[in-house]
Order: C-alpha cells, then sequence, then structure tokens
C-alpha cells in the first residue's frame, strides 16, 4: 500500500479495480511516467478506458481540457466524462471530433475485434497528426501497427494485478518511453 500512498487516485478505496469491467490499474511510477508524457507532449487528451492516467494529472489545465471515456459510471458527475461503450465506438459527442492532440487506450480485452473499435474511435477523436499511446500484449504487435500505425516502446507498464506483462504503444518517437521502466524485470 506504500506505492498507492503515493498516487491519490491509487489510494482512494473507491477506486479499486472491478473485476465485471475487467480493470487493472498502472502502477503509481508507470502512471508517473505516462502523466509526464502527456503534460509534456499535449494540450488535450481523451483518455479510453484509462481513468487511472486522467485522475493522475497534475497539470490542471491539462485535466480540464480533456476527458476520460469509460463504461464505469462512478464518474458520470464530472463533466469531462464521457460515457463509452467500445461496442458502440463512433457514439461519442460530435463536438469532441477531432478535437484531441492525444488519445490513450488501454482495453478491457486484447482482441483484435475490440482494437478496431478503439481504433475507430480514437480516429474520430484525434485532431491531424495526433498522438496515440496505448497498451496491450507483446504479441499484439502486427495487429496493432496494422489498426492504428503504432510501435512497441522501450517503456512496459507495470500493471501490478494482471497476470501477463503489457507493451506501450506509441506512433511518434519518445525519450521518456524510449527508457526501460525499473519495475519491469529484464529477460534472462
Amino acid at each position: 500500500m506504500v506505492e498507492a500512498a503515493m498516487n491519490p487516485f491509487l489510494a482512494n478505496p473507491k477506486h479499486t479495480e472491478k473485476e465485471d469491467l475487467n480493470q487493472y490499474w498502472y502502477s503509481a511510477h508507470t502512471i508517473e511516467v505516462i502523466c509526464l508524457e502527456l503534460e509534456e507532449t499535449s494540450t488535450r487528451v481523451a483518455f479510453l478506458s484509462t481513468p487511472s492516467l486522467f485522475f493522475s494529472l497534475k497539470n490542471k489545465e491539462l485535466k480540464k481540457n480533456s476527458a476520460v471515456f469509460d463504461l464505469d459510471e462512478q464518474w458520470a458527475n464530472l463533466s469531462n466524462f464521457v460515457r463509452y461503450d467500445f461496442k458502440e465506438p463512433l457514439n461519442v459527442p460530435a463536438n469532441l471530433h477531432h478535437t484531441f492532440d492525444c488519445v490513450v487506450i488501454d482495453p478491457p480485452f486484447i482482441t483484435r475485434e475490440v482494437w478496431e473499435k478503439y481504433a475507430e474511435t480514437a480516429r474520430l477523436l484525434l485532431t491531424p497528426e495526433g498522438k496515440i499511446i496505448c497498451s496491450t500484449i507483446q504479441e499484439n504487435a502486427p495487429m496493432m501497427k496494422e489498426v492504428l500505425d503504432v510501435n512497441p516502446t522501450i517503456f512496459f507498464p507495470s500493471i501490478p494485478h494482471l497476470v501477463y506483462q503489457y507493451c506501450l504503444y506509441s506512433n511518434y518517437e519518445s525519450a521518456r518511453l524510449s527508457a526501460k521502466n525499473p519495475e519491469i524485470p529484464d529477460d534472462d
């Protein structure tokens, strides 16, 4: 619980992972690294199924300009919450189309069908030349290149309650995401 105490989102008992929604939070260090990346490279971020990142932003202006898209209605009272069901990828308010310079995605499932739906939403929300950061398993790399034109980064996210290792993917070069995550042991 020491790690959670360092991150208010993770420390909040209301923010427990919900198995029925297939929620798994990133570690505090992973959240910090991704949030720093977003705060330095973006002005308006669409957080698709990534509430732990949205609520961990320290840059108040970025948080105010961004939106969290999620099925979990516990945040429905927030003005920048958008109820999002990936099964209806184009069902997002028209005033949000092509208004985000970055999209961060961590779907509840890793299948091609699910990723194709998230990709539809990402294309709908992104401005031209918009940045994409997402996480899924390493074995999905060829599919991720095809569906979203993203490549694996050196930085792997730590997701403590997930039984397999995810990779982080992006469609741009980043010094921060080109460094190894010290939480992830090297394969021997």
